[in-house]
């Protein structure tokens, strides 16, 4: 365990590759500046550290519609994140941009996630691809095998194209 706010430099910044699903929501960060504190500075501050210790491929979990040019303060420090990460150059990088994440039952209720996961489950077929809710299961098997590849550069992956993945395949 670490503390976010006093990150050491150690030995272990060494990494092959890291996988980084690290977020909160506004609700649960209790203000803009405190989200925007785990979602982008935390993130920036890890990757960064490992960067110097040239740690060569990081993944991140980041959100459907990120863009550092959104007016949706959410997507806008989404996007803020993937671009810091991009301007790192790390040898490789994925961005895996999910819908709603279906993980199971949480110990918080959220009203409107719940309804969406239901909406999700009855009508998916009415449902765009991009907007279906995505299991954690799929974005956690995406995210390591996207860390034990050898591919180099950029890729993004959209919720749509998670909508199709099977474990093995990407």
């Amino acid at each position: 365990m670490v503390d976010f706010e006093a990150l050491p430099k150690a030995d272990w910044w060494a990494a092959d590759a890291a996988v980084c699903a690290l977020g909160t929501t506004l609700k649960l960060a209790g203000s803009q500046e405190a989200f925007r504190k785990v979602d982008f500075d935390y993130i920036l501050a890890s990757a960064r550290l490992l960067r110097e210790a040239g740690c060569p491929r990081f993944v991140l979990n980041s959100s459907l519609g990120a863009d550092a040019g959104s007016r949706n303060f959410y997507l806008n420090v989404k996007g803020q994140a993937e671009a810091g990460l991009i301007a790192l150059n790390f040898n490789a990088l994925t961005v895996i941009r999910p819908s709603l994440l279906d993980g199971g039952p949480r110990p918080e209720r959220r009203y409107g996630e719940e309804f969406g996961l239901w909406v999700g489950g009855h009508m998916a077929r009415l449902i765009p691809a991009k907007y279906r809710p995505v299991k954690t299961t799929t974005v956690a098997a995406v995210m390591h095998e996207a860390a034990l590849s050898d591919d180099q550069g950029l890729r993004i992956i959209e919720s749509a194209e998670l909508q199709h993945y099977s474990i093995g395949k990407s």
